[in-house]
């Protein structure tokens, strides 16, 4: 997937946010601590560093919404991971969003009071999740 086309994606996903700009995904995805995860109608960027692994975003193209997109990027994602810890941000108000990251075992663990800027304005918390991950098979932590 193109960085343009996941710009479109974003675009769409959040029209009441400040998107991503395609210039700012090919920039971002250069690095080798990032991953990129594609679907037909969605995509997710994922920062791995260390055992730490942070969800930058995920989006999904409205029409799409609501039928296992995301439940796919995040069963991608946390089944592929090697840290074993996973973080991530939601707006409080993304109530979709927060109970999908629930059932893959995320749980608040702090707030960033007025984080997101809206177009009309108005900010909205954001929710810092946390979700420890299950050890892969043939992994060890380092003492």
């Amino acid at each position: 997937m193109t960085p343009q086309a996941m710009a479109d994606i974003h675009a769409a996903a959040f029209p009441t946010s400040r998107s991503w700009g395609a210039e700012e995904i090919a920039s971002l995805t250069e690095s080798p601590l990032v991953s990129v995860l594609t679907h037909m109608h969605g995509f997710a960027i994922v920062r791995t560093i260390a055992q730490e692994a942070e969800l930058l975003t995920i989006a999904v193209l409205p029409q799409a919404q609501r039928r296992g997109v995301g439940h796919s990027l995040m069963q991608n994602w946390l089944g592929s991971t090697q840290a074993h810890e996973a973080f991530l941000e939601v707006a409080a108000d993304n109530g979709p969003a927060g109970s999908l990251y629930m059932r893959h075992g995320f749980a608040e663990v702090a707030r960033r009071n007025a984080y997101y800027k809206r177009s009309d304005g108005t900010s909205v918390d954001a929710i810092v999740m946390r979700a420890a991950l299950p050890l892969q098979h043939g992994t060890s932590i380092p003492l």
